[in-house]
Parts: C-alpha cells; sequence; structure tokens
C-alpha cells in the first residue's frame, strides 16, 4: 500500500513538472520576446545633402523625391543653386535649436541620436550587405558606403553631413560653412555643370539599390 502511495505521490509530481515546462518559454527566451514576433518592415530613408531625414513606409516610393519637390521652391522639376541653397539654409534653421546662428556639439549630437539614428546603430551599414545585395563604386557620386553613418541613405558619400561642413574643426557649424557646404555639394550633383539638377539624374542610394530609379 506504501510503494503504490509512494508512486502516485511522485507520478503526480512528474505531472506538475511538465505541466509548468510547457507553458515556460524556451531558455534564454523571457515573455517578452516571445511576443514580440519576427520584425517589422523597416523604413525607408532618405537623407538630403544638407542632412535632413526622409522616410517612407515599405512598398511607397522612395523619399529622395519627396526631398527634391520640397527643395524645388518654383515646383519646375529642377533644383537651382539658388534653390538647394534655401533647403539648406532651411535645415539649419531647424538645427540650430537655441537660435545662436550655429550647429554645436549638442545640437549635432540631437542630429545622430534623435533624427537620424540609423546612421550611428551598430551594424546599420553591414544590414544591406546582409540581405545579399553588395554596391561597388558606380561613378562620381555613388561610391561603396559600406557601414559609413549617413552615405548609405544619401546621393553623396559624405558619413556625417553636419560635421562634414565645420570647414574650420571648432565642433561647430556657423551659417556661412553650411552654405559653402551646399555649394560643394552643388556641385557634386550638378554633374553635366548646366546650373540645374533634375531628380531623373539623380543616381539610387545605396540604400535605395542600384535597380530602382527615382520617379
Amino acid at each position: 500500500m506504501r510503494l503504490k502511495t509512494g508512486i502516485l505521490i511522485v507520478a503526480t509530481a512528474l505531472l506538475c513538472v511538465a505541466c509548468a515546462s510547457a507553458g515556460a518559454p524556451p531558455p534564454g527566451l523571457d515573455d517578452d520576446d516571445r511576443d514580440d514576433g519576427p520584425p517589422g518592415p523597416v523604413q525607408l530613408l532618405f537623407i538630403s545633402p544638407a542632412g535632413k531625414p526622409f522616410r517612407a513606409e515599405p512598398g511607397q516610393p522612395y523619399p529622395v523625391s519627396t526631398w527634391f519637390a520640397e527643395a524645388d521652391g518654383d515646383g519646375d522639376g529642377r533644383l537651382t543653386r539658388d534653390e538647394f541653397r534655401a533647403d539648406a539654409s532651411a535645415w539649419f534653421k531647424a538645427l540650430d535649436v537655441d537660435g545662436d546662428g550655429r550647429i554645436d556639439m549638442p545640437e549635432t549630437t540631437r542630429w545622430e541620436d534623435a533624427l537620424v539614428p540609423e546612421t550611428t546603430r551598430s551594424g546599420a551599414g553591414r544590414a544591406l550587405t546582409q540581405r545579399g545585395r553588395r554596391f561597388q563604386p558606380l561613378g562620381r557620386n555613388e561610391l561603396d558606403t559600406y557601414s559609413q553613418g549617413a552615405a548609405p541613405y544619401s546621393l553623396i558619400n559624405e558619413p556625417h553631413p553636419i560635421r562634414g561642413a565645420d570647414a574650420d574643426l571648432s565642433y561647430s557649424v556657423s551659417a556661412d560653412e553650411f552654405r559653402a557646404a551646399a555649394d560643394r555639394r552643388f556641385a557634386v550633383l550638378d554633374v553635366d555643370g548646366d546650373g540645374v539638377i533634375r531628380l531623373i539624374d539623380l543616381k539610387p542610394t545605396a540604400a535605395q539599390g542600384r535597380s530602382a530609379r527615382p520617379r
């Protein structure tokens, strides 16, 4: 009788352990991880020559066209140097949060961490090659931008468009420096030197992919 009772107790204990294990997550997976499921689609990101981010949902046109339409003040389908400068100036004022006429270190950090975290996130550049695509230098404004900050999302191979405008290396950018940087960038994108930039002439960014063309 005692033997049967002991067997019954052991069997009951094993059953309780089995039930508890069935409801527990696998080792290394907590309740939050189990409920998360597969990651959702990643938004499309374009960073303008001045450093302004534009985003679009997967399946939508790549947002380079959104930037171009915003910068093209008269809507004639051509960006002039003055329009390009005006676009850069407007973004400078947005970045100059305290209005002192300079983009200083805290404002630059805000751009990095709050506005374009993709440019500093570990492995952001590697994500492109992990999807089976490799981008090699194609020309003047499309270069190998593997893991180079903003460059995979930009028309120009420039990892940091804000710091890239700091001509005197003072760790802050003045309005004059930002305008001079805009002029340099315009010259890079105006490949034929006719004084205007057309959307159709812009090569796709690395993030956009070689096969995708601006519309």
